[in-house]
């Protein structure tokens, strides 16, 4: 897998395009050119993969960048962040599941799903974790055993 850095406006471009974009810009409150609308573009074979690629590779490469983005942060200041997941094991294949359950014991994670057997199927003896189920807005919470 390569990475690339794509920029939305080459440095040379940017007085020009803003001024083009200033009414517009100004109308719709934001900024249409600069480093923010920057992306990441992530190659598989040379292919761009949010065309190529299954739903659970593209989660796979998400959570990848995520988890990078933890280690860093935790090299960076000497913090654990908090992760939050929303929905992210129903387009994962089973060992998939597992490596990323297995992969984040270490910080506190909050992770939504549908599928609570997900989660659990993850969970080996001794996991310090809690699950919560919600049933008709009533909130109920099982710790794992």
């Amino acid at each position: 897998m390569k990475t690339e850095y794509r920029n939305n406006v080459e440095p040379t471009e940017f007085l020009d395009r803003l001024r083009k974009w200033r009414e517009r810009d100004f109308a719709l409150g934001s900024t249409s050119v600069g480093v923010h609308k920057d992306d990441l573009a992530f190659l598989l074979n040379g292919n761009d993969a949010r065309v190529y690629a299954s739903q659970g590779q593209k989660r796979t490469i998400s959570l990848s960048l995520k988890l990078a983005e933890i280690e860093l942060i935790k090299a960076e200041t000497g913090e654990k962040p908090v992760l939050l997941l929303d929905d992210v094991l129903s387009e994962l294949d089973d060992s998939r599941q597992k490596e990323l359950i297995n992969g984040i014991t270490d910080i506190q994670t909050l992770i939504t799903c549908t599928g609570v057997n997900l989660i659990k199927k993850g969970l080996t003896e001794g996991d310090n974790v809690t699950v919560f189920n919600v049933d008709n807005g009533r909130i109920f919470g099982e710790k794992n055993r």
